[in-house]
């Protein structure tokens, strides 16, 4: 990899705009190049971080086009509108698809096959787009997938049992949506498994309270969007975890959208299992062991994106 690390961001709305700047403040790479239809907003949030840079370190970030993909080391597709109030992430898919597409094409000329990193919703249906369109099926293209509800899950649990964040291990697999799938069969407070440790500690753990936690969990962007209108600083802080390992080429597990290509009898979506990202992109691990009813929620959730691409397609 050159000295010189480079991330382009392509889409500069809320996500794109605060994912630059995380990636500034924690100087994740060298340059970042902010790509959008509408040139005076990009340039105006690019100058908007770089002049607090000053303080806060070296990192070059400026307004492009889609030839400086040609060097870049990672590619952030954050283009598209933003859920409303009400809508669910699946509403966006057929809006978000066209953009997509025409992302792709811009895209295609000069891409030089680095990793890219598909941001914007319905996150699953845009994965499987682009890695289609990129013709990348290796994992070099993924999602962001269930990486922010895998952070808001293991914060709800922490909150729950009254530990520090650092201390909980689970995570969220299948659809970033309404059929993402709570794996507790993994989930462990400091290491040991949650069952064990409520048991332990005297702290009340039942069927209930799994699934009161889960739905808190699934709950928890609609919420934010009620209160605010948007989300945006949980995801581009997950993006600034993704493209630091990619960067710095430090493996990480996390639940990240990948395309099935028949692996545990799925095939033809993309969406979440825990991965192994690094310089490469992301590589689903193996192994895992789920109980009876989590493997079939996580077959129920690729059937549930089977039925949204079928829609998309009609």
């Amino acid at each position: 990899m050159k000295d010189r690390r480079k991330a382009i961001i392509i889409g500069t709305g809320s996500v794109g705009a605060s994912s630059a700047f995380a990636m500034t403040i924690r100087q994740s790479v060298d340059e970042i190049v902010l790509i959008d239809k509408d040139p005076a907003r990009v340039q105006g949030e690019a100058e908007d971080i770089l002049h607090g840079l000053p303080a806060m370190g070296n990192t070059d970030i400026r307004a492009g086009e889609y030839e400086d993909i040609k060097d870049a080391d990672v590619i952030i597709i954050a283009a598209g509108r933003n859920r409303k109030p009400g809508q669910n992430r699946l509403d966006l898919a057929k809006d978000n698809v066209e953009i997509l597409r025409d992302v792709v094409a811009c895209m295609k000329p000069y891409y030089n096959g680095c990793v890219v990193i598909v941001v914007a919703n319905p996150v699953d249906v845009m994965t499987l787009k682009a890695c289609e369109w990129l013709d990348k099926k290796d994992g070099t293209v993924f999602g962001t997938g269930c990486l922010l509800d895998t952070s808001r899950f293991v914060r709800t649990i922490a909150d729950y049992v009254g530990c520090d964040i650092s201390d909980v291990n689970a995570y969220i697999a299948g659809e970033h949506g309404d059929s993402q799938v709570a794996i507790w069969s993994d989930a462990k407070v400091m290491n040991v498994p949650i069952d064990e440790y409520c048991a332990k500690h005297q702290i009340e753990w039942n069927d209930d309270i799994k699934k009161n936690l889960a739905e808190k969990t699934k709950k928890m962007g609609a919420h934010i969007i009620q209160n605010k209108g948007r989300t945006h600083y949980g995801i581009a802080l997950s993006v600034c975890y993704l493209v630091e390992s990619i960067m710095q080429n430090k493996p990480i597990e996390a639940s990240v959208s990948t395309p099935f290509n028949g692996e545990y009898g799925v095939s033809g979506v993309a969406f979440s299992m825990p991965s192994r990202i690094d310089r490469y992109g992301a590589k689903k691990m193996t192994g895992v062991t789920w109980t009876r009813e989590e493997t079939e929620k996580f077959l129920a959730s690729a059937e549930a994106l089977h039925h949204t691409l079928e829609s998309i397609e009609q």
